[in-house]
Formats: C-alpha cells, structure tokens, sequence
C-alpha cells in the first residue's frame, strides 16, 4: 500500500505559489551525478509492489493475462481524473501505464467519451529507474514531452506523480528529458527542486478566506458523471485552516461538498452528522447519524466509497469502519455490506471494455 500521508501542507503552499505564476530559473534539464540514468528498460511489477496479474475470464483454458492500471488523465471538465483499465500483461508495468497516458498512444481507445490523455503526442518513455531505499522512481522521456500548452503543465505534472505513486513501492517521482534531470518544466518554468510525491496534491483548490501560511491540506473524492451515465470519483485537494485533527477535517469537508470549483457532485447528504471519528494503527473509524441513510434505510455506495477513499488518502490507513448511530450493520444501495471494515480500493474508477 502506498504511503498516502500527507508530508506536511508547506508542500501543497509552494505548489500554489507556482501555479499562481510560474518561474522560470534558467536550464530545464541538467545532469544530476547523484543519480543514474534510467536504463532503456523498465523495473516490473514485483519491483514496483504492483498487483499480480488477473487471468482474463473468457473460460478458456489458457485465458490471457491482464493487469489492471490505473491511468492518470483529464476529465471533460479538465480534472486530473484516475481510471482503472485492464491491459494486455506486462512485466513493464510502470513504463507501460505511462505509455497508455500518451496523447494519440493505444490508451485512447480506452477513454470514455469527452476523457484525453495529458502526456504530449509522440512522447515515449525511455526508461524507468527505481531507488528502492528512496523509494523513487526516475522516469526519462523523449523531448516530445517538453512539447505541450501551457495550461497542461501543472495537469501533466500531476499525472505522472499519482499514477507512479499509485504503486506501493514508489513514493516520490523525479522527471529526466532525454537522459538529463529536470530542475524545472520545459514550457512554464515550473521549479522542480526537489523530487515530486503527492504532497503536491491534486486539483489545487483556493478556498478563500484561507491563509496559505497556515492551512493544512486534505484531499476530498467528489463525483461526477458523463452525458453517457459514467460515474466517476475525482479527487481535489483542498487548503483548510491549519488543523491537527486530519480525520475530523476530512469528514466534514467531505460532508460540506465541492467548494469553489464546478462540475462535481456532493457525495454525502449535507444534513449528515459526524458523531466521531478515530484512527488506531491501519484502521480508522467514523460514525455517521442516521441521515446517511436513505428512505430504504441503505446508504448510497458512493458515499460510502467517497468517505473510505478520501480518509485512507489522507491518513495513510488501509482499512476504514463506516458505522450510524454506533451500529455497524450498514448497508450500501448497491446492496454491499460495510458491517466488517473495508479496504481501501486498489484502482479506482474502473473503465469496462
């Protein structure tokens, strides 16, 4: 599981700062003696900690094996948006994730309608080297990388980030461009001093009234929706007032829904009340009244997953108990059982073929 916990909110406050304007500090990629180059292969999915492959259930006997990814792209809204696609296996799961979020790349006969791939046409991922003490993983792409808008650069910064971080064994992401470090983005002169993590956060959200200098950040799952019916979760971190209670801020933000930024759905009937909320090792534990629940008495499966994705993002727990009124025998809309705690998703937002 990767490490989720947030490195500290100064983080996110340097990423805004950057994007309000970004700085541009000279060379956009020089060498770095302290690392190697990435090799023109690619570390696999047992170095990466990546899920094993599932055998395809077509029913016959020599079914062909899948992995399942999760892509980093933008939504129709322009979201950094995660989805979750099986592909053909590959021993060069990571190289091959990032392949399939290539402009023009085979990943777009997966998107759904009115979804495009962040990493500029052509661009093709030279190599990926992985610092397991650091748990780093260096990514070397072709000069058709530095080749993208402006307005993308932040949204493609991100992408790389949260799906190579999505791996358990990865925690922070540094970019190379033709076998030289990057110390800032090609195009607006985004700083890159040191290596990206999730720290950086995701979907940057100014609330106001906050200040930068003493805010904390937490990253929320909101949901919205296609023309064509396809649900999907998308995550936005947001700068609250600075907080050392990140279980009890997580919940209520979650439960006041989007704030300052259109096209995404409340996931949580804002007449819920939190009744507590506690953290003990791997596990973290809230109660809800009942007016989570519905008239049939269920609650709805996208709140339930909502709460389980946005408190195991920001706590680094892997297992979250939902109960209401201090019972834990609930019951989503989907007809799931949340009575036992549950895990937190490996992919999200699966695209089904």
């Amino acid at each position: 599981m990767p490490q989720r916990k947030w490195i500290g909110w100064g983080a996110v406050l340097a990423a805004l700062m950057l994007v309000s304007g970004g700085c541009s500090i000279g060379k956009t990629a020089e060498d770095n003696s302290g690392i190697d180059a990435p090799p023109a292969g690619t570390y696999s999915d047992a170095d990466l900690g990546a899920i094993n492959p599932k055998d395809a259930t077509s029913g016959a006997q020599d079914a062909a094996k899948l992995m399942e990814v999760t892509l980093y792209v933008r939504d129709p809204n322009g979201f950094v948006a995660p989805l979750s696609v099986r592909l053909p296996y590959s021993p060069d799961v990571a190289k091959k994730t990032l392949e399939y979020m290539v402009d023009g790349g085979p990943g777009q006969a997966f998107l759904p309608k009115g979804f495009s791939n962040l990493l500029p046409k052509g661009t093709i991922v030279k190599g990926i080297r992985l610092q397991p003490d650091q748990k780093l993983a260096v990514v070397d792409f072709s000069k058709e990388f530095a080749d993208y808008n402006v307005q993308d650069e932040r949204k493609i910064m991100e992408a790389v980030t949260w799906a190579l971080t999505g791996f358990p064994n990865v925690e922070k992401v540094q970019l190379w461009l033709e076998g030289s470090a990057l110390k800032e983005m090609p195009v607006d002169g985004t700083p890159m001093d040191e290596p990206l993590s999730r720290a950086m956060g995701i979907n940057l959200e100014r609330a106001d009234g906050v200040d930068y200098g003493r805010s904390t950040p937490v990253t929320l799952y909101f949901q919205n929706q296609t023309g064509d019916n396809f649900k999907y979760y998308i995550p936005v971190t947001r700068l609250i007032g600075r907080t050392g209670d990140i279980e009890k801020a997580v919940v209520q933000e979650l439960i006041k829904g989007p704030q300052g930024v259109k096209g995404l759905a409340s996931v949580i009937n804002p007449e819920t009340k939190m009744l507590g909320v506690t953290q003990q090792n791997d596990l973290v534990t809230v109660n809800f009244t009942d007016t989570l629940l519905g008239a049939d008495h269920t609650a709805p499966a996208e709140s339930l997953q909502a709460v389980v994705l946005s408190l195991t993002e920001n706590t680094g727990a892997d297992k979250v108990q939902i109960m209401v009124n201090g019972e834990t025998t609930v019951v989503a809309n989907d007809k799931s059982s949340f009575s036992k705690p549950v895990d937190r998703p490996v992919h999200v937002n699966e695209v089904k073929m």
